[in-house]
């Protein structure tokens, strides 16, 4: 490749793979829980469910170096050891992505996180992209000069590293500061509950397998007269034309009584105000924690003002015991759900969501209780 050509297509390299990386890192560092679901959706695919209590700081730490990776190439600094780095990171991401696209287990991959959704073959396709850019910063990392003396890229880095774990603790306590999910302030969850109106449902084949005199036979619509000669092997449903925007963006929000009666659409169309605590399970929450004295303040400010307040949880019993019995005595009602759709809803444990009917007014996260009232 000639001298300077190349040093153009190497500059346009760094730019393309520094930019995306710092992008997709913030992205994704908005909302560090969505990762962690989307790691546990593999995790469980692959049978590996032992990892999924550590999928939060795999989160954070792949996050953060994503994001300081992307500065490191932007400046140029260290490249002998960030370009091995990027090279296992974009392999690792393309292994990933090709696994989403070509087994149909996973829907989306989380590349950009919910505000970017993108589909497992657009994934796949940007990371074999980003993959010939980063192969190209590899083989010529020795010709890649950095832009700043030793100590000021260490401090640029530092300061990348301090924003990144910085900017993360604090949505995991404030909550995301930019919503792209569903429950998102201003929207009607029972509108959120509808099929979309441009859905596109897919077409769907049904193949029915039958085997006669040693041979195998896939049927779909048209089948022979002796079929009873056949003997059936298996059926299985094959996607002709993708869908799109064919599912409810919020799908098992259905709240039930300690009793288990369905509440959801008693509550939903209240037509006051009223609020909803989301603590989807106890692990880790204890009676000293801080966030539950500002929540006795918050019940009896709401108590005289007549206000509803429930608690969404999926551990319905235990709720009952911390927060109606024993040193509490709070008498809320307790409602349980499904606790993915609870983990969608709420990005800290516990969460508070403001409603007026359907639609959700405001909503808080952990560290923001005491602000309240």
């Amino acid at each position: 490749m000639p001298g300077n050509k190349m040093k153009i297509s190497l500059t346009m390299s760094r730019i393309i793979v520094g930019v995306l990386f710092v992008f997709s890192g913030l992205i994704k560092a908005n909302d560090p829980y969505g990762l962690s679901y989307k790691m546990q959706e593999f995790f469980e695919a692959w049978g590996w469910n032992f990892l999924n209590d550590y999928t939060l700081w795999f989160s954070i730490l792949m996050i953060a170096f994503e994001i300081i990776a992307g500065v490191s190439v932007l400046l140029g600094w260290a490249m002998r050891l960030f370009s091995w780095l990027l090279l296992v990171l974009i392999i690792f991401f393309s292994f990933l992505t090709a696994y989403a696209l070509f087994s149909g287990k996973i829907k989306t991959c989380g590349c950009f996180g919910d505000c970017i959704p993108l589909t497992p073959n657009q994934s796949f396709t940007k990371d074999l992209i980003l993959l010939g850019f980063i192969l190209l910063i590899f083989v010529y990392r020795d010709k890649i000069k950095p832009f700043f003396n030793l100590r000021l890229s260490l401090g640029f880095l530092i300061f990348t590293a301090g924003l990144s774990f910085g900017f993360q603790w604090y949505v995991l306590q404030y909550l995301p500061v930019k919503d792209c999910l569903p429950y998102k302030r201003g929207n009607n969850i029972i509108d959120e509950m509808k099929v979309p109106a441009n859905a596109v449902m897919p077409i769907i084949e049904t193949q029915f397998v039958y085997e006669k005199g040693g041979k195998r036979f896939t049927f779909t619509s048209t089948f022979p007269e002796d079929l009873d000669t056949y003997r059936f092997v298996s059926r299985k449903d094959k996607i002709i034309k993708e869908g799109k925007n064919y599912e409810p963006p919020i799908k098992d929000f259905k709240l039930h009584t300690l009793s288990n009666v369905d509440t959801t659409e008693d509550i939903l169309n209240h037509s006051g105000e009223y609020y909803f605590l989301f603590i989807k399970d106890f692990e880790g929450i204890h009676l000293n924690d801080k966030w539950l004295t500002h929540f006795s303040r918050i019940v009896q400010k709401l108590k005289d003002q007549q206000i509803p307040l429930y608690v969404i949880t999926a551990q319905g019993d235990i709720a009952n015991a911390f927060f109606n019995t024993g040193k509490n005595h709070f008498n809320i009602t307790i409602l349980t759900c499904d606790g993915t759709e609870i983990k969608t809803a709420a990005r800290t444990k516990p969460c508070l969501f403001k409603m007026r009917g359907a639609v959700v007014e405001n909503k808080w996260g952990k560290a923001s209780l005491g602000s309240l009232f």
